[in-house]
Formats: C-alpha cells, sequence, structure tokens
C-alpha cells in the first residue's frame, strides 16, 4: 500500500532548494517517525528507498539519531554477553 500526501509550501518559502525538498521532508518524516517510535528501521528503509536497513542505520546516525533503543538492563546484559564471547 502507497499513501500520497500533498503538501502546498509557499514558492517565496523554497527559495534555494534546488529541487531537493521532497526527498528532505521524506527524510524528516523518517527521522521523527524512528525517534517518535511510530516508524521502525525497516519502515524508515523503505521509506527512503533504502537497499539496506545497514544505510538506514548510517543515514540515522548522520543525523545524530542513536538506532540502538537499549535499557541499562539490556546494555549491562550485552555486555556480560560479550565479554564471555570475547576473550581478552
Amino acid at each position: 500500500m502507497e499513501v500520497s500526501v500533498k503538501v502546498a509550501i509557499p514558492d517565496d518559502a523554497l527559495s534555494g532548494q534546488n529541487g531537493e525538498i521532497s526527498h528532505r521532508i521524506l527524510e524528516e518524516f523518517a527521522l521523527e517517525g524512528f525517534k517518535s517510535g511510530q516508524l521502525t528501521i525497516a519502515q524508515v528503509r523503505r521509506i527512503l528507498g533504502l537497499e539496506t536497513s545497514t544505510q538506514a542505520h548510517e543515514f540515522l546516525a548522520a543525523h545524530g539519531v542513536p538506532w540502538v533503543d537499549y535499557d541499562d538492563a539490556e546494555l549491562q546484559r550485552e555486555l556480560e554477553t560479550l565479554k564471555e564471547l570475547v576473550p581478552r
């Protein structure tokens, strides 16, 4: 299913955008949707037309959005597991 959204923005508000505004709006939508928990990595990837989840992770990281959402207990379990798996 595909949803189309039409947004009316005055021309003078877009001066200097060089036609990239549509993609930038999609990027902002994806960023805010992911940050708010309304979108998953897979949805971000599809919205932006990215081929891999790694590209979606890189996109989020480039915009300062952490894509790993650990609480403290989960983080500690992960660290303990890593200590067991990676000998020193």
